[in-house]
């Protein structure tokens, strides 16, 4: 048959010569080893876990601003222009989400005095702190 089964029966045979260690308390050791590793490999994880929470968190926020500045940039790029004025009106039918603001975008004349050509600065605030700020320039046509 197989060469290993003729010795199945006889271990205790084929170790009698063998010297055998102390092996008190390689148990607990090894189970301590063991829970440290599983604990570390627990900690990297949850840490990479509460890693991609906030950066989820900081890519809904970006989405939001972003959302909220372009609508409102092309609300005022539609907007008649306005000689010697500090703001254009927010869009009346923009949606803002609960906690967010969208200031009147301010309003400065290039060359100092409005001869046609303005920035204009929109914004978008969540709890008061501004996420996203872009400036466009309008033109007197």
């Amino acid at each position: 048959m197989f060469g290993w089964w003729r010795h199945l029966g006889r271990t205790s045979e084929l170790l009698k010569g063998c010297p055998v260690r102390s092996e008190r308390g390689t148990g607990l050791i090894e189970v301590l080893l063991g829970i440290a590793i599983l604990g570390l490999v627990g900690i990297a994880y949850l840490g990479g876990m509460g890693t991609s929470t906030q950066a989820t968190i900081i890519t809904k926020e970006q989405s939001i601003a972003e959302s909220l500045v372009r609508s409102e940039a092309e609300y005022v790029k539609r907007c008649g222009y306005q000689y010697d004025t500090s703001e254009y009106p927010v869009d009346p039918t923009l949606t803002i989400p609960e906690s967010w603001t969208v200031p009147p975008p301010a309003v400065v004349p290039v060359h100092g005095s409005d001869d046609g050509l303005q920035e204009v600065t929109v914004s978008a605030q969540h709890n008061d702190e501004t996420v996203l700020s872009i400036v466009i320039y309008k033109v007197a046509r």
